[in-house]
């Protein structure tokens, strides 16, 4: 197991512990390839972590670990590994290790942050288990039947929630789904993704969910659902229009895309009987 600093604001950060050996972060990414490829050739499995430099040194505040040594920041990258976002390294270049690194460590942010607001619901009031099991599981399910309702094909799915506090949430999946029903899909994504829907029953602003579907003929559909506390509605074709071709952070409108078509979301099958009373 590897850590690895992001980026230069992390790096600087470490820069201030005297026994750190490097002074230039691109010195420090050249340095690391190199060791990882002299690792990989040697047959070694390697996984490259997020080091975080603010939780190092919470880490070893807590363990009582001087925090100005190798052995403390080797402690702390086997210790991080079993909970911290890693990704396999198999030659892939820097940049692209980077780049998965840091999108693992956003789906990571963006899971704990919805699994916060799902925790802090307590118990379900019509079941008595816990809210969070009831959520996810309707979200999963709602998910499935989507996935069943826009048939086969590669799916791009994007879930946004604005909670009442803090920062949206935004988590994004691939899905590809066979003829024959089979579902290709990346845990990690999928569960950040029902995390979020899942958080949408306690919001009181409504989330949304997009699915953009490419078929075998290489045609794109942009679909939409809104998400809310009592379940998901379908959204018009205008409303997806307008969802989709309507810059987040200016309000702007912009052009759609050649050769996309924007339809109205899809009304789901009934959900099955044992899904609990939160179905939508």
């Amino acid at each position: 197991m590897v850590g690895l600093l992001l980026d230069e604001h992390d790096f600087t950060t470490m820069t201030g512990y005297r026994s750190f050996p490097f002074t230039d972060y691109g010195t420090y990414l050249r340095h690391l390839d190199g060791m990882l490829r002299s690792l990989h050739a040697q047959g070694t499995s390697i996984a490259v972590t997020l080091f975080d430099p603010d939780r190092f040194a919470d880490h070893c505040a807590d363990t009582r670990r001087p925090p100005d040594t190798p052995d403390a920041r080797a402690r702390y990258t086997a210790e991080i590994s079993t909970a911290g976002p890693a990704v396999p390294y198999t030659r892939q270049p820097l940049h692209r290790l980077r780049a998965r690194l840091a999108r693992a460590a956003d789906l990571r942010t963006t899971r704990d942050r919805a699994a916060d607001l799902l925790a802090a619901a307590g118990r379900c009031p019509d079941c008595g288990e816990l809210f969070a099991h009831c959520a996810f599981d309707l979200a999963a399910h709602t998910l499935l039947r989507l996935l069943a309702a826009a048939g086969p094909g590669r799916h791009h799915l994007v879930a946004s929630l604005p909670p009442d506090d803090g920062p949206p949430l935004l988590a994004a999946a691939q899905v590809t789904t066979a003829a024959d029903g089979g579902i290709d899909l990346d845990d990690a994504e999928t569960t950040a993704l029902c995390t979020v829907m899942a958080a949408a029953r306690l919001t009181t602003r409504p989330g949304g969910l997009v699915l953009r579907t490419t078929d075998s003929r290489g045609t794109d559909t942009v679909r939409g659902w809104s998400l809310h506390r009592d379940g998901t509605r379908p959204l018009t074709e205008a409303e997806v229009f307008d969802a989709y071709c309507t810059d987040p952070e200016t309000g702007d409108v912009l052009p759609p895309e050649p050769g996309v078509r924007y339809r109205a979301g899809l009304d789901l099958p009934p959900p099955h009987a044992d899904t609990g009373p939160y179905d939508g």
